[in-house]
């Protein structure tokens, strides 16, 4: 389990470059309006990963055959959330939040750490 945990933790957390360059084309989502906006009525996927994240601050849904659970926030302009993978504690990380067209890319540790490039569908 854990290198099964090792594996998913770098996927949701993985991705895109942080670097200028990879950000161009998406815009900055700054507000919690803006980001429930987005994300009603929509699931964020991935290769392996499949997770509702509601209006009402609850994530759920599953990563790599296991339950994915949490709360998010939204605080000045970042996405915080407190994740749980199977039995794990993935812990919190305030994350920026970027659009293009159906991709949403999450970047952790306030925009400094990976990025992960998230389907909305």
């Amino acid at each position: 389990m854990r290198y099964v945990c090792a594996l998913a933790t770098a996927a949701l957390t993985a991705g895109a470059n942080t670097a200028d360059a990879a950000q161009r084309g998406f815009a900055a989502v700054e507000n919690r309006a803006a980001f429930v906006q987005i994300i009603s009525g929509r699931d964020l996927r991935r290769l392996g990963i499949n997770v509702s994240v509601t209006p009402q601050g609850q994530i759920s849904g599953r990563a790599f055959g296991y339950p994915v659970s949490g709360t998010w926030q939204w605080q000045g302009s970042y996405f915080c959330r407190d994740l749980h993978w199977g039995a794990d504690h993935l812990g919190s990380n305030c994350q920026t939040v970027r659009i293009s067209g159906d991709t949403i890319r999450f970047t952790a540790d306030r925009g400094t750490g990976q990025s992960a490039d998230l389907t909305l569908r």
